[in-house]
């Protein structure tokens, strides 16, 4: 029988990998042993073998694409065997299951009859009848309260007419109906919010039966229908300007009240165009946009001297106006991204972090390095002290070598240091294991190796598993001092900066000086802030001294 191929799991927090290669083809012969794929998991890209002999006969995942962990991605067997019978059997459970979800799908063709007896949304829209819906006028908006109506059901509806004032989020902005007719229905009363496409009022001819529109509710209108949606806004009032507040009014040269939309304002006075010139063309003569831009000087009434002269005065200096263009690219979220970011959080949500920071002189650290190196078979970093450095302290500091165990504390006794470590899809932490017990050379080895591995993408499962602390460091990018979300299930993590040359004080003297700040993320669960204290107190003695790391 044909023998089915699944998605391995391989790492711990491994949920689901990309295929990133085939190195075989159906129809290909397959040994036990063969590499059959590569596959991209959240930490690496690693190489998915062939337990099997026989004839690759079917391959379940393209290049590229990801599949869950146990999902059947190949089937092995004799060549010429009938395979699909044990796809069938493997996929069983998921065919019995797929009638059910594809039934939503079949009532979802079906129209819902009109309800209250009269004609359908479709079918009134094809008799002129508008449905006006909330429309969404910024990206954060769930709802908008109606400020102001300025139409009443009866009233006749030009389409660019200004129906109501809606406050959202941002701002207060006008909504037109984009139609001609009557104002049939008004759906929200004045300071009632009314959620995003939901129908505050209906413009049609009158006379007209829109009870099933109204007995079908908030229904999202089919796109035939709604016409209100792709462009309601036609201008943009004062931003967290209150509700009910008029307008300020403009005044005319001959004491007249000039009405106009805040949309219309605003272009005149970038134009710098003076508002008693222009004649409105909506109700009451109010001067909307189309106004101003059709405006021409040359036809426009002169005034008085007196007031061309304020209006010189008054008038604004015009801001030029700059258009850019929104760009941006989206890529999908890798293997490795999907699970730092849910690591991450869990940790960040989960265990109750605080922080504390200590200063370190590190000339004595320098002087040590610089000597270690004349004789050392390979080159110590000051992050390869820091290491070690932490490795002794944890030893005598077994309560900040801890992690939560929910209805257990466990107290490593052996220290395995985590090294975060960037690469270009995220951050891995391979372990130096047993890192008290190692050389400052052999360290260093490791670390290199690690490095170099990650980079490639060669990292092995147990090459990240089985940390006791993390130590990251960013100070070889300049950074003074920052804080690191805990590595879990360790109990603490240590943020290491850069190396700054700054004045000291030392025997009562200002003098030049080494120093590097280190900042010590807890799990307050299991770590306490005198516990943390007392960690990072005997960490700066071994930095300061590290001729004792040598002991």
């Amino acid at each position: 029988m044909a023998d089915i191929v699944k998605m391995p799991k391989m790492s711990d927090t491994m949920t689901e990998g990309v295929m990133a290669k085939w190195h075989k083809k159906v129809g290909d012969k397959v040994k036990s042993g063969d590499v059959l794929a590569e596959v991209e998991t959240d930490k690496a890209t690693m190489d998915l073998e062939s337990y099997w002999d026989g004839t690759l006969l079917f391959v379940g995942v393209e290049e590229g694409k990801a599949v869950p962990v146990d999902a059947v991605i190949a089937v092995i067997g004799k060549e010429g065997e009938d395979y699909k019978a044990a796809l069938e059997a493997e996929s069983g459970s998921q065919k019995t299951e797929s009638p059910k979800e594809e039934a939503p799908k079949e009532e979802a063709k079906t129209e819902a009859p009109a309800q209250g007896g009269g004609l359908s949304e479709e079918e009134l829209s094809k008799k002129g009848v508008t449905v006006i819906r909330m429309p969404l006028l910024s990206d954060t908006m769930t709802e908008g309260v109606i400020a102001e109506w300025h139409k009443k059901v009866g009233d006749k509806v030009k389409d660019d007419d200004i129906l109501a004032d809606v406050e959202t989020d941002k701002a207060t902005m006008e909504v037109m109906g984009y139609a001609t007719g009557t104002l049939l229905h008004v759906g929200v009363n004045k300071g009632e919010a009314a959620k995003v496409n939901g129908i505050i009022a209906i413009v049609g001819p009158e006379g007209t039966d829109i009870s099933s529109i109204l007995a079908n509710g908030d229904a999202p209108a089919k796109p035939t229908a709604d016409k209100s949606a792709d462009a309601p806004v036609k201008e943009t009032k004062t931003e967290s300007a209150p509700a009910k507040e008029e307008a300020p009014a403009t005044t005319s040269s001959n004491g007249g009240r000039i009405i106009a939309s805040p949309l219309a304002k605003k272009i005149a006075k970038d134009k710098g165009i003076d508002l008693a010139q222009v004649a409105g063309s909506a109700e009451g003569g109010r001067i909307i946009k189309k106004d101003i831009e059709n405006f021409k000087p040359s036809a426009a009434p002169q005034a008085d001297s007196q007031k061309s002269e304020s209006a010189k005065v008054a008038v604004a200096p015009v801001i030029p106006t700059y258009v850019g263009e929104v760009k941006f690219t989206e890529q999908p979220v890798s293997q490795m991204r999907k699970v730092i970011a849910k690591r991450l959080a869990e940790s960040l949500f989960t265990a109750p972090h605080f922080y504390l920071t200590v200063s370190i002189d590190m000339d004595n650290a320098m002087t040590a390095r610089t000597a270690i190196n004349a004789v050392a078979p390979v080159k110590v970093s000051f992050n390869d002290i820091v290491i070690k450095a932490v490795a002794v302290a944890l030893k005598k500091h077994p309560a900040v070598n801890s992690s939560w165990g929910g209805d257990k504390i466990r107290f490593n006794e052996h220290t395995n240091i985590g090294v975060a470590m960037a690469v270009e899809d995220g951050l891995l932490v391979p372990v130096v294991r047993f890192a008290d017990g190692k050389s400052l050379s052999h360290i260093s080895a490791e670390v290199k190796d690690f490095g170099a591995k990650a980079k490639a993408k060669k990292l092995q499962p147990a090459d990240w598993e089985g940390s006791t602390f993390t130590v990251s460091n960013l100070g070889m990018f300049g950074i003074d001092e920052f804080t690191s979300i805990i590595n879990s299930p360790d109990g603490a993590i240590l943020s290491v900066g850069a190396i700054q040359a700054v004045p000291v004080v030392k025997n009562g003297a200002v003098v030049p000086g080494n120093v590097m700040k280190l900042t010590l993320g807890c799990d307050h669960r299991v770590v306490d802030g005198s516990t943390g204290a007392q960690f990072l107190q005997t960490l700066k003695g071994l930095l300061e001294e590290p001729i004792r790391l040598l002991a």
